[in-house]
């Protein structure tokens, strides 16, 4: 039997919401089996049958082991799940909330040439055209830049409940300065705002493209290969970028309501001493395996 706490009560419940999914668990109740032969049992083809067998592993329901073939090998764990309800106000929450957006979903955007976006297979739209940046396929952008002075602004939902006291939220980009080409030594001034209030300003020393970015695809061969992972923290004593003391603007200010998005720009601003546009890179580029990251610190 496998006690399910509040935390990963819906883990648990996504995983158990599909048909193929329970058809897996009912098929593994007394045998181990691989995955072709789940495939033969269940009539679904490869792909289909390892996605759905991934999603029950990451739940805990059941375990995977290498044969002698080196064929993934597949046993249930548990018979029955006993779900601990929760009693109080956030106790079905993690200490930490995430929630990750693509670099492609901007609401809105002010950019000029060099500019451009790609997704992991290639160029979306025409290089150096703004126009670019509102197709609709932007959505699948996993590396946006520009020029000089601009932004992009994002809309993040807000997944706390107005009953849950915040200690702290913090912001997560890889960023780096754009050029033409690359050139190590182009700083420019970055400066995020959420909410319409200034968090704080990095300052990316260049364009990083000497060396290949750890998830940068192989088809982009020249040009921005990958930034620097910047932090910023808001609490009740002020923000914070990477850990050093970024501006005066506290949590309570943001004035974060539950059913209001929340809104992050990324700007350099026309007043900037170095107006040198930016690359930011989501998951598939760069050096992070991660798109925007908006997380929730709460009050325990």
């Amino acid at each position: 039997m496998k006690l399910v706490p509040p935390t990963q009560i819906q883990e648990i419940a996504k995983a158990l919401s599909g048909d193929l999914r329970l058809r897996i668990l009912e098929i593994l109740g007394d045998q181990t089996l691989s995955v072709s032969q789940l495939m033969s049992a269940l009539g679904a083809a490869q792909p289909t049958v390892s996605i759905n067998v991934q999603i029950l592993e990451q739940a805990g329901l059941i375990i995977t082991t290498q044969g002698a073939n080196r064929e993934k090998l597949c046993s249930r764990i548990h018979d029955t799940l006993l779900l601990q309800l929760p009693n109080a106000p956030g106790e079905s929450l993690h200490e930490l909330e995430e929630v990750s957006m693509p670099v492609g979903m901007y609401t809105d955007c002010s950019v000029q040439p060099t500019c451009g976006l790609a997704s992991k297979e290639g160029i979306l739209g025409c290089p150096d055209d703004p126009r670019s940046f509102y197709l609709p396929e932007r959505s699948s952008a996993a590396l946006l830049w520009f020029s000089e002075a601009g932004y992009v602004e994002y809309r993040f939902p807000n997944p706390m409940p107005s009953s849950m006291e915040l200690s702290a939220i913090s912001l997560s980009a890889e960023l780096c300065s754009e050029a033409i080409g690359f050139n190590e030594d182009w700083p420019s001034d970055i400066t995020l705002f959420v909410n319409g209030l200034k968090i704080g300003m990095v300052t990316t020393p260049g364009d990083f493209g000497k060396t290949k970015g750890l998830h940068t695809p192989n088809w982009w061969a020249y040009g921005s290969q990958y930034g620097w992972l910047c932090e910023w923290r808001i609490d009740h004593e002020g923000s914070f970028l990477n850990g050093a003391h970024s501006s005066t603007t506290q949590l309570n200010e943001l004035k974060l309501q539950f059913h209001k998005p929340i809104t992050v720009r990324l700007e350099v601003e026309a007043n900037a001493k170095n107006q040198r546009g930016l690359n930011l890179f989501g998951s598939g580029f760069g050096n992070y395996e991660q798109d925007i990251k908006l997380t929730f610190v709460h009050v325990k």
